[in-house]
């Protein structure tokens, strides 16, 4: 569904915010799912990015997309949550350490897009190694690998990440260049 006419709307439907949540609800989930590393907090948090979407969708002008707007706001949202007495309080005993395994298998999908058509030898090795390089990604410190999560799976450009993080596009591609570099060399000393 083409989302162009929500620049200028004051309210959207029903029927529009479902589709918005068809269209764009794993990547709000899966994102929210990446900042707090819990099933439970990204659930709530994906209802609240509806929610704020919803009653908010005056305040998008069209300057993005509405994926990234989208995501803006799950961001915002889950800043806002962390600093929130029911979220420390439900960090009580909880792991915080990052465990692909108990994630959703969604997440452990997601793969960079390295090639349009790719031979049967490709997507062989490209399945076979993209758990691991997933792994090393998401073991990154968070500028690094928000900005690489952003970039590879979320496709979005460096112009949106800069203003969605709110940092220079030099920074983005700083930290872009220097994650991948990271991911690079953590993969060649797995494979040695």
């Amino acid at each position: 569904m083409e989302y162009q006419f929500l620049a200028q709307a004051q309210t959207i439907d029903n029927y529009t915010l479902s589709s918005m949540m068809d269209d764009y609800g794993n990547d709000v989930w899966n994102y929210a799912y990446f900042l707090t590393r819990s099933t439970e907090q990204a659930d709530e948090i994906s209802q609240q990015v509806f929610i704020r979407a919803y009653f908010g969708i005056k305040h998008f002008r069209g300057e993005c997309s509405l994926k990234t707007w989208l995501l803006t706001i799950t961001r915002n949202t889950t800043f806002t949550y962390r600093k929130s007495r029911f979220f420390r309080s439900s960090l009580w005993g909880e792991s915080l350490s990052l465990e692909l395994e108990q994630g959703p298998s969604h997440i452990r999908e997601m793969t960079p897009a390295q090639y349009a058509h790719p031979s049967a030898e490709a997507e062989v090795i490209s399945r076979e190694h993209v758990h691991e390089i997933w792994d090393i990604v998401m073991a990154l410190p968070d500028k690094f690998r928000e900005i690489l999560l952003l970039h590879l799976k979320y496709e979005l450009t460096m112009n949106e990440i800069a203003e969605m993080l709110r940092i220079s596009k030099g920074t983005v591609k700083s930290r872009l260049s220097r994650g991948k570099d990271k991911v690079r060399k953590q993969w060649e000393e797995r494979n040695r």
